[in-house]
């Protein structure tokens, strides 16, 4: 720790000396954003906040969004299979997601938005689903916990935009090509209509995968319009649906890792029939409305509400069952902003809200037979969640360069569970209510330089499925009555800079460096694969997170992202019945100890760099390579099943300019080669995994999800603008 003080300090103290002797404002650092519940930008927030802007994540498949986080610091962000079903962690938040139940298609403990409207169910799941990150204008990402502005589950928050910014009507058509069958069709549409803009979105997009029985397809239609009512009003009404279909391979041993990455889960002990006879999949269909309205009452007050209606039906075959589910997820928010001006150099701005989420449906259960639904019905269940939360933040701006933040947020959850089948017994409710408070104070040196301090809490209660009764305990449960909520807090300390340099060499350059401690009690352990959760008592994460970026003269830019990371069981005991397919054997009746084991699950380093050539010969044309390298890290708690380090070199050469005898059309295409040096490495990881009999010699553990060998993307695009 004494050393990311030392880093902090010495580029805080150079800034102070030097970066005042020009007082100009590099464009990023207007660049707005509304993760924070209210208009702004990020030199003026006491959190670390990225923006990302579409030209930095359209040179890719556009599948998953770990290529559009990928430069991120504190993120680490893989493709399990390479389309969107993603592990995505923030600061360590959410790594427990990996496993056989608990990450096919869903992560935890990250808060996912679209348009405003949450991506993020109220028990904390959050499904990849309605994602298109082709059509998306922008990514905020907040990595600062943000429990005190949107409550349960948001250790971090991402936030996607639409296009709804163009600056002209257009039609624009694109394809997609690559390795492993990957193909993808998109049609965008935008127009004015009066004052306000109008969008349309419809991609189709289909993969072989590259593992047996990894196959994917999605199409997804999004539309919206965005405008004013009159002068004081702002609508928004969005439209949006998919249906979804992925193939899962699941894990391998080391030995099948080693011997060939691309099978899919074969026969053991436990895996019986293996993930191709059951046909393991998820086939998802669902939609949303949404509504957003923000009016003005007058020049210091005004106020936003949302609403939104999100029916699903969802099909898996998993475990040796077929299951429907039948959802709805409806809810809304309500926001009132203040702000007044005390004096000419004191400001109060107040923001008060609501939100509420509730989600409802039954789940169908019935046999599998040849990976095919079962025409008898097994059983007939309930799951249902509500989350309702207040907050309220407090703003003093002193001479538009310290500011002071002050809130707090109480959310209360509550679970429902019922069997239809057999009602009485097995039928359960529980609650869990926090209160997470956030301090935070930002001095701004310059416009474009400013340090922070925060003090935050988190909260994040266990997902739905989190809550399954333990092995040994009582069935006549359906909730399990040893899971509290994870309650963290987080000590932060950061400087952000935008510089507008006269260099000959350096154009422009930005800079964002941030130090953090968060300790939290009560951290979800998934254990045999996900199938329940256990508790530890106490873990700590240390960490530094530096990005910068920077152009250059003659079109070069380039930048970079380090992630360093501590991560310990401060306190962890837990009773070996529990850990009884592990590699701890003969333990019954005995107790284990963790303390000062690392954390599951997440990498000591994430480091990623692009360097990027826009030719000034050749305008429109670009090349670009890219690197990411990442830390090994256990994937059990007794820190003997170890995923290894790797670097992925990536490559794109791309062209996006008016064809010249049209002015009105752009071509837009690029060819992208990624894991050049086709490194074999794991993208994902299972947590306390089962083992399994894969040979004749012994047990293994089942644990590896073998990452993307080298593949190409090529797309060809046109855009006409109007």
């Amino acid at each position: 720790m004494k050393k990311y003080l030392t880093i902090f300090f010495l580029v805080t103290l150079q800034n102070i000396l030097f970066g005042q002797e020009k007082d100009t404002t590099f464009i990023l650092s207007g660049v707005e954003i509304n993760a924070t519940r209210k208009t702004s930008t990020s030199m003026k927030e006491p959190l670390a906040i990225s923006v990302v802007s579409s030209k930095d994540f359209t040179k890719g498949k556009g599948y998953g969004l770990d290529e559009a986080l990928a430069n991120i610091p504190g993120v680490f962000a893989q493709s399990r299979y390479g389309n969107q079903d993603i592990r995505i962690t923030i600061r360590g938040f959410g790594a427990r997601g990996a496993g056989e139940r608990s990450n096919s298609g869903t992560s935890r403990g990250i808060r996912i938005l679209l348009d405003g409207f949450p991506e993020t169910e109220p028990d904390g799941r959050t499904s990849f689903d309605l994602l298109d990150v082709s059509t998306m204008n922008k990514i905020e990402v907040v990595r600062s916990n943000s429990s005190a502005l949107w409550g349960n589950a948001a250790g971090g928050l991402v936030s996607v935009s639409s296009n709804t910014t163009f600056d002209h009507p257009f039609v624009s058509v694109q394809t997609y090509a690559g390795s492993f069958g990957f193909q993808k069709s998109i049609l965008q549409v935008g127009a004015n209509i009066g004052t306000g803009k109008y969008f349309l979105n419809i991609s189709n997009t289909n993969s072989n995968g590259w593992r047996n029985h990894s196959s994917s397809t999605q199409t997804l239609f999004s539309t919206g319009i965005v405008g004013a009512l009159g002068e004081k009003t702002h609508i928004g009404v969005f439209l949006i649906g998919t249906t979804n279909v992925f193939h899962i391979p699941g894990p391998l041993s080391l030995s099948q890792f080693n011997a060939n990455p691309m099978q899919a889960q074969a026969d053991t002990s436990y895996y019986k029939p293996s993930y191709v006879e059951r046909d393991e999949r998820r086939f998802n269909r669902l939609g949303r409305l949404g509504i957003s309205l923000t009016h003005s009452l007058n020049e210091t007050n005004e106020i936003t509400a949302t609403t939104y209606i999100n029916p699903k039906y969802l099909q898996r075959s998993e475990r040796n069952t077929f299951r429907d589910f039948t959802r709805y997820h409806v809810g809304g928010s309500f926001i009132y902003r203040n702000h007044t001006e005390v004096s000419d150099k004191i400001s109060i701005a107040t923001t008060v809200g609501a939100d509420e989420a509730y989600q409802d449906g039954s789940i169908l259960f019935y046999g599998l037979k040849n990976g095919q639904r079962d025409s008898i019905l097994a059983d007939n269940k309930r799951e249902g969640a509500n989350s309702f939360g207040g907050f309220i933040q407090e703003e003093l701006v002193l001479n538009d360069n310290i500011i002071f933040s002050l809130g707090g947020r109480h959310d209360n959850i509550t679970y429902y569970a019922e069997n239809y089948v057999t009602p009485t017994g097995l039928s359960d409710q529980k609650s869990f209510t926090k209160i997470t408070p956030k301090i935070g104070v930002v001095y701004r040196i310059t416009p474009t330089h400013s340090i922070y301090v925060s003090l935050g809490g988190g909260v994040e209660v266990p997902a739905n499925n989190e809550t399954d009764p333990a092995d040994g305990q009582v069935k006549a449960r359906s909730i399990n009555p040893l899971l509290e909520p994870i309650v963290s807090t987080t000590y932060e300390v950061g400087t952000k800079q935008f510089l507008s340099l006269d260099h000959t060499l350096i154009k422009n350059a930005s800079y964002d460096l941030a130090l953090y401690l968060i300790s939290t009690t009560n951290d979800i352990v998934p254990y045999r694969n996900g199938r329940f959760y256990l508790t530890a008592g106490e873990t700590r994460r240390i960490g530094m997170e530096f990005g910068i970026s920077a152009q250059f003269d003659y079109g070069f830019s380039m930048s970079a992202a380090l992630t360093l990371s501590r991560n310990k069981y401060v306190k962890y005991t837990i009773d070996s019945v529990f850990t009884q397919n592990s590699v701890d054997l003969n333990l019954s009746g005995k107790f284990l100890s963790y303390k000062d084991n690392d954390v599951v699950g997440i990498p000591n380093s994430v480091v990623n760099i692009r360097l990027r050539n826009d030719f000034p010969f050749a305008e429109g044309l670009y090349a670009e390579v890219a690197s990411q390298s990442i830390g090994s890290y256990f994937t059990d708690d007794a820190n003997k099943l170890v995923v290894g380090s790797y670097t992925i070199m990536n490559a794109a050469v791309g062209y996006s300019r008016p064809i010249k005898f049209l002015d009105n059309l752009l071509l837009k295409a690029f060819i992208s080669v990624n894991n050049i040096t086709d490194q074999k490495y794991t993208s994902s990881a299972y947590i306390n995994p089962d083992y399994g009999r894969v040979s004749a010699a012994k047990a293994e553990a089942i644990y590896l999800e073998p990452g993307l060998p080298q593949n190409i993307v090529g797309s060809i695009g046109l855009s006409y603008n109007f």
